[in-house]
């Protein structure tokens, strides 16, 4: 695999990549980029929902018109898409979401369940004279 395979593999890697090109062909700028970004969002929930009506044939004038494999798709596009939102918020998105995820864990799950950095064992050999 070349660096460029290894890096667009990378979630937060990706993420950067994708900000990159997106706020490299923005057709607004200010805030109603802004805006209009946050608002991207939206329309990718309504596809998942238009996926799981179309998986499930809850239109009867279309009848079936997705699979599962499109709904998960679609959640894929969601996910990425608050990704990039949240990028266009802060270069730290990773450091953001981690935060972030680790207080949700720690709320639903309880306090055992979120492992905090300085919680680690320091590895063997880090920091020791030799």
């Amino acid at each position: 695999m070349s660096d460029q395979n290894d890096r667009s593999a990378d979630l937060w890697s990706g993420i950067d990549d994708l900000w990159t090109w997106v706020d490299g062909n923005r057709p607004l700028d200010g805030r109603e980029d802004l805006l209009l970004r946050m608002l991207k969002l939206s329309e990718e929930v309504g596809e998942v929902a238009q996926a799981v009506i179309g998986v499930t044939g809850q239109n009867p004038r279309k009848g079936v018109t997705h699979t599962w494999d499109d709904v998960q798709g679609e959640l894929c596009d969601v996910v990425i898409t608050a990704l990039i939102a949240l990028r266009t918020l802060t270069p730290d998105t990773q450091q953001v979401f981690t935060r972030h995820l680790a207080r949700v864990m720690e709320r639903s799950l309880g306090p055992s369940a979120v492992v905090h950095p300085q919680d680690l064992p320091t590895p063997r050999g880090v920091g020791e004279v030799r």
